[in-house]
């Protein structure tokens, strides 16, 4: 179960595979995280941020969910516009 509510059948593959990517992340919690970004925002990204996410998926959870929740700062050479969008999505649902 990816826990996905966004149908994938009218998207290209590159974006259905960070779909996937974003629900299969190894942690519920990331699922959530990563997984509720893309099905909103996963229509509206351009290919630079495209590309920014798919870095941004290879970081592991333990840091990327330390950095989403502002528990650490975010390094340098991790800071990109995906990233400042990821964490409003997210602070924007926490009450």
């Amino acid at each position: 179960m990816s826990g996905t509510t966004r149908s994938s059948a009218d998207l290209p593959p590159r974006r259905k595979r960070l779909i996937f990517q974003s629900w299969h992340r190894g942690t519920r919690e990331m699922d959530l995280l990563m997984g509720r970004f893309t099905d909103e925002h996963i229509d509206l990204l351009t290919d630079a941020e495209l590309t920014e996410f798919e870095a941004l998926l290879n970081v592991p959870d333990t840091e990327l969910y330390r950095w989403i929740t502002e528990q650490d700062d975010v390094p340098a050479n991790h800071q990109s516009a995906i990233l400042d969008k990821v964490i409003s999505f997210h602070k924007s649902r926490v009450l």
